[in-house]
């Protein structure tokens, strides 16, 4: 999946202040855990984003008073539509503080 972000990104991507940065992975190739941010939605594939479009954009809108980026883990994903990404886009858009999207494995 990093290979599709980086290689072709999809056309949600372009412009919108989007940094794609591979992390540690152990041996069996899960992201390891990140020091940075505060996790405050976790969903089990990217599908999930799309479904749950509503509480993505309300967590987003009101994290709360913490200054860390907050996060969204995404547990697998073979690929990231469009669809998948304009919702987090969106959202962070509004969000008072930057926003990561981890992806702990592909699928």
């Amino acid at each position: 999946m990093y290979t599709q972000l980086t290689e072709s990104p999809p056309a949600a991507l372009e412009g919108a202040g989007v940094v794609i940065e591979a992390g540690e992975a152990d041996p069996h190739g899960n992201l390891e855990g990140a020091d940075a941010g505060e996790v405050v939605l976790s969903f089990p594939s990217p599908e999930s984003l799309t479904r749950e479009r509503d509480e993505v954009h309300r967590v987003l809108a009101h994290p709360g008073t913490g200054t860390e980026p907050l996060v969204i883990v995404l547990e697998a994903a073979d690929e990231l539509t469009d669809e998948d990404l304009t919702v987090v886009l969106t959202a962070a858009a509004r969000a008072p503080r930057p926003v990561i999207l981890r992806v702990i494995r592909n699928g």
